[in-house]
Formats: structure tokens, sequence, C-alpha cells
């Protein structure tokens, strides 16, 4: 099932949403890739629909074509399919090879990721060795640098592709359909590579020739004897390729055969056309030395991400366990419900929510930053179905003048200004910590607001035992303390779908 094309015309992080897919505890069914694309800020809708109906659906969507999720996008009488191969076909053809599920998406604008990457770094790397090599050296050593440069950037392509990078490059070398017997060639012949000295692959070595072949052309002709040396000696590397791609694998590998053809080049231009030859014990000693510092820095960005890769795919698996709804409804429903006679005290959000959501807090607690963070994003993303009520512990004999104030502030915004400026001030107050900054802001006028409703609601906070802080409550029911907090986002669809967690609350508000 491959996503990739569907990813990046999303704009999503790939490695983010992979994750998040693979962890899922439905994984690999559609209920994942929903819950998935949700979690990614891709607003979305799941239907069983029959074909007949799908006329009716708006030009975009996404459908399981050949197995495979895909982006469907409607032209007239032709559909464009964006999967594993971006291919175009009529109502019929589509209706045949595609299941009833579709999915109905909307892009949060404010969910869009940008994903920093190397290439342009590795691009300008390239450009200035290049330009150097096409203004200072011969036609003939500039083209050696461009055939080595051509292999670092192959090899760089494969070596990514062993952490799942899929390459637009080798895809487009080895042929980028699905099922195709190139593909599996060269998969056959990359990723199943038996080869392994210190954990490294035969690719691997490729990727270390080539850069260091690479910085020994910038020197040439003053390197041309340990150049030539290198190209001679990668004829080994060459037969031992053709070796296991005829007689071991019994396939050839497109991407292999390039590298080889690169190889071979290289091998005629400094056989017939390097001059000036003579030996250096210096440059000997420098090039040994940029061998072992080459091989030393792909082994241990190997080791790193192997590694990061395992501890990727075991929190994968945890997080199958941790993000199981029922288990966590279970942790839920574990404590006694917590009922509130104050309900209306700073209250935000739609009063018929099935869904309520308190949260227990002090402004001076450091954590309390975060809870309320988010509060507002669940606030911002689900208006429709979720309500908060800011709890804010305060106990008038038992703090000063300043935390008298600013409570003021805050409920003299409350009172007379809107949700959205209530949120805006707390939210300020987080950031700032300065009292005064939210007295100019609140615009409040001189002496106090009546505080009893929040005394009161500070009272029922103490009276059932909710004194520490953050809290957080959903219909009354404690946040499970086996959880983190940011975890309710993985929760928060089925918490609005359980009838049996939601209940009527909000109703008496």
């Amino acid at each position: 099932m491959l996503l990739d094309k569907l990813i990046n015309y999303l704009k999503l992080d790939k490695q983010e949403f992979l994750f998040q897919f693979n962890s899922h505890p439905n994984y690999p069914s559609a209920l994942a890739f929903s819950d998935t694309l949700n979690f990614m800020g891709v607003r979305n809708d799941a239907y069983e629909l029959d074909k007949e109906y799908w006329d009716e659906l708006p030009e975009e969507f996404i459908a399981i074509v050949d197995n495979s999720f895909s982006i469907v996008k409607k032209s007239g009488n032709q559909y464009s399919i964006y999967s594993d191969k971006a291919k175009t076909l009529n109502k019929e053809e589509l209706h045949q090879k595609a299941t009833d599920f579709v999915l109905l998406f909307e892009k949060d604008k404010a969910e869009s990721k940008s994903v920093t990457s190397y290439k342009p770094f590795v691009y300008g790397i390239f450009a200035i060795a290049l330009l150097y090599s096409v203004l200072t050296q011969t036609w003939y050593e500039a083209l050696f640098n461009l055939l080595s440069l051509t292999g670092v950037y192959i090899s760089l392509e494969i070596f990514n592709q062993k952490f799942g990078n899929t390459s637009v490059v080798i895809g487009s070398i080895c042929g980028d359909t699905a099922g195709n017997q190139s593909v599996n060639s060269c998969n056959k012949i990359i990723t199943q590579d038996k080869t392994s000295i210190l954990g490294l692959k035969f690719s691997d070595f490729s990727l270390i020739y080539f850069i260091g072949i690479t910085i020994l052309g910038l020197f040439l002709p003053t390197t041309s004897l340990v150049v030539k040396g290198f190209s001679f000696a990668s004829i080994i590397a060459i037969g031992y390729s053709l070796y296991i791609q005829g007689f071991v694998e019994k396939t050839f590998c497109r991407v292999c055969l390039l590298i080889i053809s690169i190889l071979l080049a290289q091998l005629f231009i400094s056989a017939f056309l390097f001059e000036n030859i003579y030996f250096d014990t210096g440059i000997a000693l420098l090039s040994l030395i940029l061998w072992i510092v080459l091989f030393s820095s792909v082994l241990y960005l190997n080791n790193t991400l192997e590694e990061k890769e395992k501890l990727q795919k075991s929190n994968a698996k945890n997080l199958k366990f941790k993000r199981n709804y029922d288990l966590f409804k279970r942790e839920l429903l574990e404590k006694e419900k917590v009922t509130f006679t104050n309900n209306e005290t700073f209250f935000i959000g739609n009063k018929d929510a099935k869904l309520h959501l308190s949260i227990i807090s002090n402004p001076y607690c450091g954590f309390c930053k975060d809870a309320h963070k988010i509060m507002e994003n669940l606030l911002e993303k689900y208006p429709e179905y979720i309500s908060v009520q800011m709890r804010f512990n305060y106990s008038p004999d038992q703090q000063n003048e300043k935390f008298t104030n600013l409570i003021s502030d805050f409920m003299y915004t409350y009172k007379n200004k809107t949700s959205d400026d209530f949120l805006k001030l707390v939210d300020y107050w987080f950031e700032t910590r300065d009292e005064n900054k939210i007295r100019q802001k609140a615009g409040a006028v001189s002496g106090i607001e009546d505080l009893t409703p929040l005394v009161e609601m500070s009272a029922e906070n103490r009276n059932e035992g909710l004194n520490f802080t953050p809290i957080i409550l959903i219909n009354g029911y404690q946040f499970p303390d086996k959880y983190d907090r940011e975890d309710i986002y993985y929760f928060i669809e089925e918490l609005m779908e359980d009838e049996e967690t939601n209940n009527e609350i909000v109703s008496d508000l």
C-alpha cells in the first residue's frame, strides 16, 4: 500500500503520517486511515456508498482503487487517480476498480506543515563543485566529476530508501508501477542485499566511494594516480554486482546497471585521458584518512538511523495499545463521576455540546499553560461539538492582591466581552505572566469584580479533592493518570461519538 503521492498531494509530513498510521490499533484499516488524517488536520468523513450515488460526490474525494487509498478528482466524465501511480480512468473503469468506500475530506489550513529537507543544501554543494570543475579543470576532468556527483546523488537516494523514504528518482528508473517486475528487481537487489560489513550494505559502500572520488576529483590532476587507482579497483565491485544480479538473484536492477555504467565511464576517462600521473606520499596518506573519515561517518549515520527506525517501530507497537479507545475508556470510567452545580462561570463553547471538558487550573501553575492550550485547540477545531469550563482554584483568604486583581480582570473580560476575547486574555497571561499588561488588555475599571461564583466553584473543586493542577475532566470523569494530556487528541473523535460517556450535563446550563 503505497501512499507517497497521496501524502504529497495533501502536503502532510510523511514520516509523521506513517508513524501515526502504523501505530493505530486498527492498522491498516480504513478507520485507521481516516483517524490518522483527522489527527494530521485533514477533517474527513468515511462512508460505504453505492456507486450509483457517486455522481453526487464533490470533485475531490478519497477512495480505495486497486487496493490502494487514492485521491480521486472528477473532471467531466474522466477521473484522475493519485496513488501508486497517477492515472486517468473513465466512470466505468473507476467503478470496476474501486470499492464502495469513500472518504470526504477537508484540509485545515492551520494544520499545514512544512518539512525541512536536506536536498537544497546538497544541491547547493553539487552546484558549487560542478561550477568549480567547469571553471578550473579540463573538460574530461569536469565530466569525471559530473559522473561522480551523479553517483553520489543516486547512492544517497538508495541510502534514504533503506529507511522508508521512497525515492521518485529510483522509482522512475526502476519503473514506478505496482506489480512491475523492474520494481521487484530493484527492491530485491537493493533492500535484500545480504552483504554486511559492520552493518553496511553494498549500496552503502557505493555512497562512500562516490563521495570520496568526488572530493579527490576536485583536486585533479594532482590526485590523478589515486583516482585512477580507485577507478580500476571499482572493477571488483562491478564484477561482484553483475555476479549477484546474474547468477545469485537472477534478475537485473536498472539502478545498479546505471551505477555500473557510471563506473565504467569513469574507468575509461581515467585510463585514457588522465595525465601527469605521479606518486605522492602526502596525497596517498590524505586519501587514506579521507576514506576512513567517510567510512566512519556513513557507518555512524547508518547505525543512528537504524536505531531510530527500531525505536519508532517499537514505539508504534506500544502506541497501538495506548491508543486503543476501549482501554482508554475503561481507565476513564474507573473513577467516580464528579458533578458540579456551578457550570456557568468561565464557560466556553456550545452549551448543547454533548462532550463537556473541565480544566482545574491555577494561573500561576507552570504546567497549566499546556493544558489550557490543549483546550483552546480542541475548541477551535470542534466548536460545535465541545464545551469547556475553566475552573480556577481561588480562595480569597489565601491569595495575595495580585492574584485577586488578575482573577478580577478575567471575570471582567468574561462578563463584558466575547468568549474569544476571554480565551485570548488567558492565553496572553500564560505568555506574559505580567499582571499590569493583563489589566491594560482587559480594560477593566478600578475595583474588584464580584468573585463569589469563582469562590463557590473553587470550593466545589476542593470538596471533590481536585486540589492539584492542572486536571482535565471529560463529562465529569477525570482524565486517566496513565495517559499524557496530549493523548486526548487521539480519542477526541471517538469520545464525541460515544453515547455511554456522553451525558446531558450541559443541557441544564
